[in-house]
C-alpha cells in the first residue's frame, strides 16, 4: 500500500527537473533575462530592480515550473577569468543560452571565441543551444544578418545539434521571433518550445515543454543552423 501511495504521490506532484545554463560575456545581460524570466513565471516572485542589476560574479539561480516540469536556469559570470569554470557545469545540463551584446561590435570577437571554445567541448556534444542577440532596443545594434556573418567561423563546428540564433531584448522583454524551437536531449525526450511575440513574452510564455517520440527528436541535421 505504502509503495502504491507513493507512486501515486510522485505521478500527481513530482516534478521532472531539467537545466539550462546561460552563458556569455560579462554585461551581455544574462541576469537581466533571467530577472525577467522569474518575474513572469513566477506569480509571487517580486524581482530586482533591472536598474540595480550588477556583474554576476559567480553564479545566479533561477527556477521555474511549466506543468510537471521544473526548469533550473544557471547564469554563470561572463568575466574573462569566471569562463574557465563554465565546463564545470556542462555535464548537468540541458540546454544552453547564449547571450550576445549585439551593441558591443568590439568585443564581438571575443565573445565569438568564448562560443568556440564552448561548443567545441565533448562535454555538451549534442545539447541544443539558443542564441539570443540582445539588447536590440538600441537603434546602433548590430543586426542579426552582423551577428551571423561574425560567428560563421563557428557553423562547422556546432555539429548535429539544434542551434538556433534570435534577436530579444532583454531590458524590454520582447523577442521579435514568433516561434522558435530548442531541442532538449533527456532520456524523456522533452522539447522545449521557446514561444515569443512582440508583447514581451506574452501570456503563454516563451518556454513550453511537450512530450516528443524518440523518433522526432534526432535530426540528421540541426533544425535551424547559426547561419
Amino acid at each position: 500500500m505504502y509503495t502504491l501511495l507513493s507512486g501515486l504521490y510522485k505521478y500527481m506532484f513530482q516534478r521532472d527537473e531539467y537545466c539550462v545554463l546561460i552563458l556569455g560575456l560579462d554585461n551581455a545581460g544574462k541576469t537581466t533575462f533571467l530577472e525577467q524570466t522569474k518575474t513572469r513565471f513566477n506569480k509571487n516572485y517580486k524581482g530586482m530592480s533591472l536598474s540595480k542589476i550588477t556583474t554576476t560574479v559567480g553564479l545566479n539561480i533561477g527556477t521555474i515550473d511549466v506543468g510537471k516540469t521544473r526548469l533550473m536556469f544557471w547564469d554563470l559570470g561572463g568575466q574573462e577569468e569566471l569562463q574557465a569554470l563554465w565546463d564545470k557545469y556542462y555535464a548537468e545540463s540541458h540546454g544552453v543560452i547564449y547571450v550576445i551584446d549585439s551593441t558591443d561590435e568590439e568585443r564581438l570577437s571575443e565573445s565569438k571565441r568564448a562560443f568556440e571554445k564552448m561548443i567545441t567541448s565533448e562535454a555538451l556534444e549534442g545539447v541544443p543551444i539558443l542564441v539570443l542577440a540582445n539588447k536590440q532596443d538600441v537603434e546602433t545594434c548590430l543586426s542579426i544578418p552582423d551577428i551571423k556573418t561574425a560567428f560563421s567561423d563557428c557553423i562547422n563546428k556546432i555539429g548535429k545539434r539544434d542551434c538556433l540564433t534570435q534577436a530579444c531584448s532583454a531590458l524590454t522583454g520582447k523577442v521579435t521571433t514568433l516561434l522558435e524551437l530548442l531541442h532538449v536531449q533527456t532520456k524523456h525526450r522533452i522539447l522545449v518550445h521557446w514561444m515569443a511575440q512582440d508583447d514581451a513574452w506574452g501570456r503563454i510564455g516563451f518556454l513550453m515543454l511537450t512530450s516528443a517520440s524518440p523518433t522526432g527528436l534526432a535530426p540528421e541535421a540541426p533544425v535551424a543552423s547559426l547561419l
